[in-house]
């Protein structure tokens, strides 16, 4: 059967389930959220009241931080009610999925209740982590067991990616390759088909990293902001690193977890390392379950110096200032870009720091091993499961081939760590890698058939540098590929991903040779963030040297490398993700489709570092304003909204706020709910404008401004906000600036001007605030610490 989500129950709606809840509507799914009628509520006929539960639930959910919603209106997609008087509306859902307390006896209460009104065919799914999935479908009709499974969410929803798919010896394939669909095309998930064993996947293996990381503590007698150095952003984790982590999941679910492995796992062969130390269950004993309780690995506190984080010593149990560690091999690695270099130099370093890498790869790379088949037939899955359930930048195999597989187990068997036999197999068969590149797509050894076989979906998530036997042209910063059908693939990798000298000469250099070979452009990257925008470190030493020359050259290279990305013979895409700002969103302002991530933070946040936004930013908001307005309103009010963004350095938290905000062309721009899809989407969106028979943009001689009426208003304005406080003495000197330039200059009346006129003003202001002593405050405070002060 044809199947389509339009509305889905939510049952329970506690953190997991309100989240989860929010995630639905924010992709426009309509929800029916419920949850139990408080005990004080029971004999009460007022439906505020016996829906508190679930509405206190929810308005908790949507004040969280960082928020659950895309935008605010996303709430209005929710209703809420209770299992009492509510349940019988499931039969108008198209989805049911449970989160109700980890029990079995109370899911197969709930699932009793839901069979009452539940329509044939409709889906149902438990959210739990811990529970096997087969015994809750126990009992059930026939028509529930072939339409049930798990569907494991990571917390928080909206933000990892991983979602763990767990069927049952009952459940349709139809609905098992449904539900791998949309969660990859809908919900915007890694979808991780799982066996149904103890954690399934990703927590079967992340709990276990983080138990072999505390017993390899012990061992080598690392403190806990030792480990939190080794085990971060370092080796390709997130910034909360291990004991950071377990606060924010809670100490007492890592347990939790721990414990279940051990008593369901009896043939485990590390079952050891599950044990929990001393030290972990006296932290139970005192209620230290981490940011639920207040306390845990660490503890907030208010000091003369403001809030200070405390860490605490697991010999004495007693928390004190945290210290900075000193490893030489860390120092060593921290200016190397690429992780794989990085991990390489980390592993073979002669101090304590590579006694660990060591330590925690080998106990790793060993238990690995052994979970294929048990926990997964194919060994990708665990990578998939460990990257987006736990932020991994690579999985666990992948690092294990970047560190040599053949090398490396020589060096595990002499330290005494077993490997799987399949593992001697796949070297002796000559086969040195779990993963290679062929063709431009990635492949992964086949346990199973001792082959390498195509990842699924491999034409959907276009990766460029898997691309690198098609290389049509680089320098130091910049890549430009083939990625077939007559389209041309422009990365660039920098600190931050920031846009310089090097990378607007690549720019120029892709498009030139795309206009004259391809039939079109896409302009992307792999990076933990797009870009953080221009190269402010180059703006900073040409101002400090009064190099005015030199930075009016580098400013006129930046508009017009943007003008290059408007106004070419082909058609252009961008597929910005995660930080998009400043300059990177300029280049987004100017493309010909956007298409991005949901996940995309972008904005022009120039007047944060002192600064207008330069590379033809403000020209296009001024464009943008003029193209609407209309006669129903104030003309005034269009162009204020766009100042304003500009103003306060206004940052889209979402793809969806970038189109509320007008950063994105609603009808033009495109928001792909996988990040991992953007670049295959931007490359089809490309060849439709091929196809339609694209032809390069007018430069636009008609840009509509206001001049001296809107002028006074805007200064106005300006002039009351640092009255209130609102603005320092320096905000309101690049206010005036912005809002000179946004109105055409010191124009007599509303006039038509040409975009380059524009982006003339633009830069003339830009090139005289680089002449501010506060301006360059800001932009040293930003190089020295990553924050502009307010001055």
């Amino acid at each position: 059967m044809k199947r389509s989500i339009k509305k889905v129950a939510i049952l329970g709606s506690g953190v997991m389930g309100s989240r989860i809840a929010c995630h639905f509507a924010g992709i426009g799914v309509q929800v029916l959220l419920l949850d139990m009628v408080p005990k004080e509520a029971i004999e009460s006929t007022k439906p505020q009241e016996r829906n508190k539960l679930v509405n206190d639930a929810l308005q908790a959910a949507l004040k969280s931080n960082p928020s659950p919603v895309y935008t605010k209106a996303t709430a209005k997609k929710i209703t809420t009610g209770n299992f009492d008087d509510n349940l019988p509306e499931i039969a108008g859902v198209d989805w049911i999925i449970e989160v109700v307390v980890e029990r079995l006896d109370i899911k197969q209460m709930m699932y009793e209740k839901v069979e009452k009104y539940r329509k044939p065919g409709t889906l149902v799914s438990s959210n739990t982590s811990g529970i096997p999935i087969h015994l809750m479908a126990e009992g059930r009709s026939e028509d529930f067991k072939k339409h049930f499974c798990g569907t494991h969410f990571f917390n928080p929803p909206r933000y990892l990616r991983l979602l763990e798919i767990i069927p049952t010896p009952y459940t349709s394939p139809d609905v098992v390759d449904f539900l791998m669909e949309y969660g990859d095309l809908f919900l915007g998930k890694t979808t991780v088909h799982c066996k149904d064993t103890p954690a399934f996947i990703a927590n079967r293996i992340g709990v276990f990293s983080i138990m072999l990381i505390f017993n390899s503590m012990e061992k080598l007698g690392l403190s806990i902001d030792e480990i939190e150095a080794l085990t971060g952003p370092i080796i390709g984790r997130p910034k909360s690193a291990t004991f950071r982590t377990a606060d924010v999941v809670g100490i007492d679910t890592l347990v939790k977890v721990a414990k279940g492995v051990a008593d369901n796992c009896p043939n485990d062969e590390a079952r050891a390392i599950f044990n929990i130390p001393s030290w972990l269950e006296k932290m139970l004993s005192n209620n230290w379950l981490g940011d639920k309780t207040g306390q845990g690995f660490f503890k907030k506190i208010k000091s003369e110096a403001g809030k200070e984080i405390l860490t605490l010593n697991l010999q004495t149990l007693e928390y004190s200032a945290r210290k900075k560690p000193k490893f030489a091999s860390l120092e060593a690695a921290k200016p190397i870009e690429d992780l794989k270099q990085r991990l390489q130099l980390l592993q073979a370093a002669p101090d304590k720091a590579g006694d660990f890498y060591k330590a925690f790869h080998y106990g790793l790379f060993s238990y690995i091993s052994h979970r294929i088949p048990e926990i997964s037939d194919e060994l990708y899955r665990v990578d998939d499961g460990m990257m987006a359930g736990f932020g991994w930048e690579i999985g666990a195999f992948e690092s294990w081939d970047t560190l040599g597989v053949a090398k490396t187990v020589a060096a595990m068997k002499a330290a005494g760590h077993a490997v799987a036999p399949w593992v001697d197999t796949m070297l002796a068969s000559g086969a040195t890698s779990f993963y290679k590149i062929e063709n431009g797509k990635k492949l992964c050894y086949d346990v199973a058939s001792g082959s390498y076989k195509s990842l699924p979906g491999g034409d959907a998530f276009l990766v460029l540098k898997n691309k690198a036997d098609q290389l049509v042209w680089k320098n130091s910063a910049c890549r430009l590929y083939d990625i077939g059908d007559g389209i041309a693939g422009f990365e660039w990798n920098s600190k931050m991903n920031s846009i310089g000298g090097e990378v607007l000469e690549g720019l120029n250099k892709a498009i030139n040779i795309s206009e004259e070979k391809f039939n079109g452009l896409v302009i992307a990257n792999d990076g933990p963030n797009f870009s953080a925008g221009a190269n402010v470190g180059m703006i900073f030493m040409l101002a400090i040297e009064q190099e005015y020359d030199e930075l009016d050259m580098a400013i006129r290279m930046f508009q017009n490398t943007m003008m290059r990305v408007r106004y070419s013979s082909i058609p252009v895409a961008v597929a910005p993700h995660a930080l998009t700002l400043g300059g990177a969103c300029e280049m987004s302002l100017h493309a010909d489709v956007v298409c991005a991530a949901a996940e995309t933070y972008i904005g022009l946040v120039e007047l944060g570092v002192g600064l207008i936004p330069g590379g033809g930013g403000t020209k296009e908001f001024v464009l943008r304003a003029g193209d609407e307005m209309h006669d129903e309103e104030p003309e005034t009010i269009t162009l204020k909204n766009r100042f304003l963004s500009i103003a306060t350095a206004k940052v889209a938290t979402s793809a969806a706020e970038a189109f509320e905000m007008g950063v994105l062309r609603k009808g033009q721009d495109q928001i792909v709910m996988n990040i991992g899809r953007r670049i295959a989407t931007a490359k089809s969106a490309v060849l439709d404008l091929h196809a339609q028979g694209y032809t390069m943009p007018i430069i636009r001689k008609d840009v509509k401004v206001l001049g001296r009426s809107a002028l006074g208003a805007l200064l106005a304005g300006i002039n009351g906000m640092q009255k209130a406080g609102y603005a320092t003495a320096h905000d309101a000197v690049v206010a005036k600036k912005l809002a000179y330039v946004m109105c055409g200059g010191d124009l007599s009346e509303q006039s038509l001007v040409s975009e380059q006129y524009l982006l003339d003003l633009e830069r003339e202001a830009f090139l005289s605030l680089c002449g501010e002593k506060k301006t360059l405050e800001r932009i040293q405070s930003v190089l020295k610490s990553g924050r502009p002060i307010r001055n």
